[in-house]
């Protein structure tokens, strides 16, 4: 068996460690869904839905954005490509779970307003940045 050592590059340490600072806003948001379930705060179905649904989306896509900036120190990719595989992950978290929280706020909303489109965004973020490490991956 082969011993290896990894070391982070400089890149991926900026990355993580501001990704693993925003899993304060990300407790601040679980603390937020246990109002939310013990009715506390008076919101529709669908407003509990996607609350729900951007929380979880922001806890997933942060976890795999770090596993991302490990994937992206293996490939070869430099410049744009580079940072839009280190960072479509990242992005998507903010944009997706924003378009949850966004397009559902206000009272009494039974489906989403017009900020609708910035989950959308987040998707988009989302496909890139992963299409893009597969390929660097692929390619390395």
């Amino acid at each position: 068996m082969r011993e290896t050592t990894m070391v982070l590059s400089d890149e991926s340490r900026y990355v993580a460690g501001v990704m693993l600072l925003t899993i304060v806003t990300i407790e601040f948001g679980g603390w937020f869904m246990t109002k939310i379930v013990r009715g506390q705060v008076p919101m529709t179905d669908f407003q509990k839905a996607f609350a729900r649904a951007g929380h979880a989306h922001a806890g997933v896509l942060v976890t795999l954005g770090l596993v991302c900036q490990l994937l992206a120190d293996a490939t070869t990719l430099t410049g744009v490509a580079d940072w839009v595989a280190r960072l479509g992950v990242p992005a998507a978290a903010i944009l997706m779970s924003g378009g949850f929280f966004a397009s559902s706020a206000g009272r009494g909303l039974a489906q989403p307003n017009r900020f609708f489109w910035v989950l959308w965004l987040g998707a988009a973020a989302l496909a890139a940045g992963t299409l893009t490490l597969g390929v660097g991956l692929l390619i390395a």
